[in-house]
């Protein structure tokens, strides 16, 4: 089962983050095969950190809580909460198999949260910059919640083109990047 977890950082948490980040890499490394993305949001000035996405590929939903809520900085309280939901993996693949074909543009978490009918179920048609793409659903898999994607496009609005705009309650657009232990 596929889980997206997305801790929002509190405020004034970047001290802490930096102090436990090794703990952090080192907490992920242990779900390195079961990872399908994963990556910091910032503000919009590009440096001030916001929070942290992962998806995860899990067992079932006791085993994503377990990932969500051990982990380091969630254990030491550098987050202010956590948007853990089941997933589908619509493109059936990772962030490290993304074609980046020159699409150009920076990188974008984008989070439609809904309710109701579902909307944005299958890939939208010529959408080279998606990196991943999902329904967002309940833990049993029988309720849509909303829709997320990882996006590179030229800014946000384009980014937040990729979802039906009057289908959900809000569309949250985040600038991500590719995460990851650097090299």
């Amino acid at each position: 089962m596929e889980f997206l977890c997305y801790h929002r950082d509190r405020s004034a948490s970047l001290p802490l983050r930096y102090e436990l980040q090794e703990e952090h890499w080192s907490y992920m490394d242990q779900y390195a095969k079961e990872m399908i993305a994963r990556g910091p949001t910032f503000a919009d000035d590009g440096d001030t950190l916001t929070g942290s996405v992962h998806i995860v590929d899990l067992p079932d939903a006791a085993a994503a809580r377990a990932f969500a809520f051990d982990e380091p900085n969630y254990q030491a309280g550098a987050y202010r909460d956590v948007l853990l939901r089941r997933w589908r993996n619509t493109l059936g693949r990772t962030m490290w198999d993304f074609p980046d074909e020159g699409t150009g543009g920076n990188r974008y978490l984008v989070l439609g949260l809904g309710s109701g009918q579902a909307a944005d179920l299958t890939v939208p048609p010529g959408r080279n910059g998606l990196i991943a793409y999902g329904p967002l659903l309940s833990d049993d898999g029988g309720t849509w919640l909303g829709t997320a994607a990882l996006v590179q496009a030229p800014d946000p609005g384009a980014a937040r083109a990729v979802l039906t705009p009057d289908r959900y309650a809000d569309i949250e657009v985040h600038n991500w990047q590719f995460g990851g232990r650097p090299s």
